[in-house]
């Protein structure tokens, strides 16, 4: 048994997919399946199943799971402290969803570049992320949810109004007259833009403002944020966003929101680190300039 072969299948556990861990651990997607089969021969017993929701882990590869996680964290953790450069040489590692990190990671990481800090950063979605500093493979992720894995310590950053917006071609064919008097019941025929077939923002928009599951049309499902506006710009359906996002397609009309609720839900934003990292000092000042930054989002 190697441990290169355990990293491997803690990857693979994390993603739920052989695909994903074979482009988070930067390896071929046939290596990740060879290591994945030889732990399998040498333990004797098969550790994931192929499904229609991905590779999913079977009883054994669970249990194995749980009894190696916290050991290749503290593993990957000491690799990291030995055997990589040392931290005044090492780059940073951030994490974000591709459309934080355009539009309010880089302006605050711009300053630490100028003055001779290398930063990294790396896009998804904010669960794997989250995985990924976990494993010690990230120093921050700004994440959209709140981490809730041990080890992890997470700062709030800021809140996030949520808006439900369209075109206003769409609003005036599909709304005219409004639709607060009858609820979510005429948002069921428009088509839904979407972030992920799981309905994040929107499921969230739905329970605080209409106090229901959505039970809508998904149209379309967009893994960013920009592109999700661009559709809704275009007339392809409706959709939830955060209102800084579209503070400006608002100001220019060239959306409009369907509802202005007396109180508005809103996400929140945290700056994810694990636990005792800011003591590395240009982590720590990274970290203080985001909070900063996040005072001027909203």
């Amino acid at each position: 048994m190697q441990l290169s072969w355990l990293q491997t299948f803690m990857a693979v556990y994390h993603t739920g997919s052989i695909t994903k861990a074979a482009r988070q651990l930067g390896m071929s997607q046939p290596s990740v399946t060879q290591q994945i089969r030889s732990m399998e021969l040498e333990i004797g017993h098969r550790l994931f199943e192929r499904t229609t929701r991905g590779t999913v882990p079977t009883p054994r590869g669970t249990v194995l799971a749980q009894d190696v996680c916290e050991s290749i964290v503290e593993l990957n953790a000491a690799i990291d402290r030995h055997f990589t450069p040392v931290a005044g040489d090492r780059p940073l590692r951030l994490g974000a969803t591709a459309e934080l990190a355009s539009t309010r990671v880089i302006p605050p990481v711009a300053g630490l570049v100028a003055s001779g800090t290398d930063v990294r950063i790396q896009t998804g979605v904010s669960h794997e992320l989250l995985s990924r500093l976990g494993e010690g493979f990230l120093d921050m992720v700004i994440s959209t949810i709140r981490p809730r894995r041990r080890g992890i310590e997470a700062t709030p950053l800021c809140d996030e109004e949520l808006v439900l917006v369209a075109s206003p071609q769409l609003a005036e064919e599909a709304f005219a007259g409004g639709i607060a008097e009858f609820g979510d019941s005429r948002l069921e025929k428009v088509p839904l833009i979407a972030y992920a077939e799981t309905l994040p923002l929107v499921t969230q928009y739905w329970r605080h403002v209409f106090g229901t599951e959505p039970d809508v049309h998904v149209g379309a499902v967009v893994p960013d944020l920009r592109g999700i506006l661009a559709a809704v710009t275009a007339g392809a359906g409706i959709a939830v966003l955060p209102r800084c996002l579209g503070h400006m397609a608002l100001e220019t009309g060239e959306v409009v929101t369907l509802l202005e609720p007396e109180e508005p839900p809103i996400n929140t934003l945290y700056l994810a680190v694990r636990n005792g990292a800011l003591q590395d000092y240009r982590l720590s000042l990274l970290h203080t300039e985001l909070l900063r930054c996040a005072q001027h989002w909203v």
